[in-house]
């Protein structure tokens, strides 16, 4: 699924969620998105909307047609007897309550296990169980052009609703690890390199961009979200790693031109203010001096805030330039940050608003 047509209408995470949860009791979506892009999320997505709902993951790379099904042998009263099919547990069927359920890898799935497939996507069965009417099913897979395995036939296909999702770009990314818990240091990097989120399918020459996944070219490492999670966590061990330490494992899990740039963000990190002196004494603390490290404060902010220091980092962030401030401002906007109405229920930050012409009420939780 490459076409101008599909690109045009590639589909955010959120719009994906959205579509499947208004018709995928009736139809399966097969979603079709680049390598480390959060297309296992979905099932959680869907598990918060609709929580009477039993989520269940069906991994088909590890599965072969005996999987699926297995023989159970049901005897009459009369001695004789036939042949039934107990299925796997991961499909979910047995609940005979609705279900989320999630055909993950079907591209990869071995043909035998893409046929016996086919009738749970398209009809809500299988062998002699019938998923509640309610249920919810798609699928996913891994863009063909990304040239890992991803193949499925033309009456597969027919049985579904074939969707692309694209990648987030940087800033949607941002948005989720300030909720999800992504070191402040690599929100700083993601913002002032957005290439990282580019697709491989827009640029010719692997060599145009050497931080992604390109098919045309072999790299052990490159960025992806998935990958940038990971990176993640080896910044939160830092301390306990000496650069080289640290930088390797970072060439091993981003690839070694996003590593060698992640590496001057850490440098750059040894300029932020403590949270501590920002809560103790806001108009002392220190202000960074470079624009990377102000994002990263601001990042830091938006990620740790709780309701007995807003004042202090409304005070703080009066320091900061219009730029910072505004970044910090539209975080917390987002519809989707978890500590909205902590901030907007603060009497500083209603003021500073007030002053500044912005116009929003509380999020309501």
């Amino acid at each position: 699924m490459n076409s101008l047509a599909s690109n045009m209408y590639a589909l955010s995470i959120d719009q994906m969620v959205t579509s499947i949860a208004a018709n995928g009791h009736e139809l399966s979506v097969l979603v079709q998105g680049h390598m480390g892009t959060g297309k296992s999320s979905i099932l959680k997505m869907l598990a918060e909307k609709f929580k009477t709902h039993t989520p269940c993951y069906f991994d088909c790379t590890t599965k072969d047609l005996g999987d699926i099904t297995i023989p159970n042998i049901a005897k009459l009263d009369d001695g004789t007897g036939y042949v039934t099919y107990l299925t796997n547990e991961e499909l979910g069927a047995h609940h005979l309550t609705p279900i989320i359920l999630m055909v993950d890898e079907y591209g990869k799935a071995n043909p035998a296990v893409k046929t016996a497939l086919n009738r749970v996507l398209y009809e809500r069965r299988i062998g002699a169980y019938k998923l509640h009417a309610d249920s919810i099913v798609f699928a996913t897979t891994n863009l063909g052009a990304e040239g890992v395995g991803d193949l499925l036939p033309a009456h597969s296909l027919d049985r579904v609703t074939t969707s692309k999702m694209r990648k987030p770009d940087n800033m949607e990314w941002i948005t989720w690890g300030i909720d999800n818990d992504i070191d402040h240091t690599l929100l700083g990097f993601a913002k002032d390199n957005p290439q990282c989120f580019y697709s491989f399918e827009d640029q010719e020459n692997p060599e145009e961009n050497p931080y992604i996944y390109h098919p045309r070219t072999t790299r052990s490492a490159f960025v992806t979200p998935r990958s940038l999670e990971a990176a993640s966590k080896w910044l939160k061990v830092r301390e306990e790693l000496d650069d080289q330490t640290l930088t390797a494992m970072l060439i091993g899990t981003i690839g070694d031109r996003a590593a060698m740039d992640l590496m001057a963000f850490v440098k750059l990190a040894d300029q932020l203010p403590s949270a501590e002196s920002i809560k103790s004494d806001p108009m002392n603390a220190k202000v960074p001096d470079s624009a990377a490290a102000v994002c990263m404060v601001v990042y830091r902010a938006l990620a740790s805030i709780e309701r007995d220091w807003v004042s202090p980092w409304m005070k703080y962030m009066s320091r900061l330039g219009a730029e910072a401030q505004g970044l910090f401002v539209n975080g917390v906007r987002d519809k989707k940050y978890s500590k909205q109405s902590v901030v907007m229920t603060n009497g500083d930050f209603t003021e500073w608003a007030r002053n500044n012409n912005y116009m929003f009420a509380a999020d309501k939780k």
